[in-house]
């Protein structure tokens, strides 16, 4: 009988083994190693980049508002026009079984105010979109019309009222924002249903 030789790998050496000691502290090492590499290129590209902040993007809500109104199922309030430097950013008209309209805003000074609408009571509007825990404020007059007050320990502001929606449904509209009071009331007095 013969006897075949044991395999040679190409290098010389035996088929199983390497020419180094593989151990967990060599893995650890090779993995600080790794992790110091991806730290310095973040903290490099941080150093040297010269990437501004993306501006938000003005949108036109004009079309948003037309399609709502069709829809018939709310008053849909919006302003006809903003005034000088503010900016639409969000337009949204939801449907189904709460139907709500919401119309974010940001102003000249990039505060943020927006028109939340639906069919709910006001208690609602503001725990959503206010606080849980806003506070009441006394009724204030806004283009002829009695608002409610309302703020939150994060500084936001809101005023609200009950509005006769179509065929007779009631709704609710809270206009809400991290903006001055005087801007939260300038959109609350500024908006139509036409």
């Amino acid at each position: 009988m013969s006897e075949s030789p044991e395999p040679v790998s190409p290098g010389g050496g035996s088929a199983g083994g390497g020419r180094y000691q593989r151990s967990s502290g060599g893995l650890i090492g090779a993995l600080i190693v790794t992790v110091g590499a991806v730290v310095a290129f973040v903290v490099f590209r941080a150093l040297t980049s010269d990437d501004e902040t993306t501006p938000v993007r003005a949108i036109d809500y004009s079309a948003a508002v037309q399609g709502a109104r069709a829809d018939g199922k709310l008053t849909v309030l919006a302003p006809d026009r903003l005034p000088l430097g503010w900016k639409a950013t969000s337009a949204t008209y939801n449907r189904g079984v709460s139907t709500t309209w919401h119309l974010g805003i940001l102003t000249g000074d990039t505060k943020y105010v927006g028109v939340e609408e639906a069919r709910e009571s006001i208690d609602d509007l503001v725990e959503e979109h206010v606080d849980e825990n806003a506070k009441r404020g006394k009724d204030v007059t806004i283009g002829g019309q009695k608002w409610q007050t309302w703020t939150d320990t994060d500084g936001d502001y809101a005023v609200a009222r009950a509005v006769d929606g179509p065929k007779g449904a009631e709704e609710s509209v809270l206009v809400v924002g991290s903006a001055p009071e005087r801007q939260v009331r300038q959109l609350a007095g500024s908006l139509t249903e036409r």
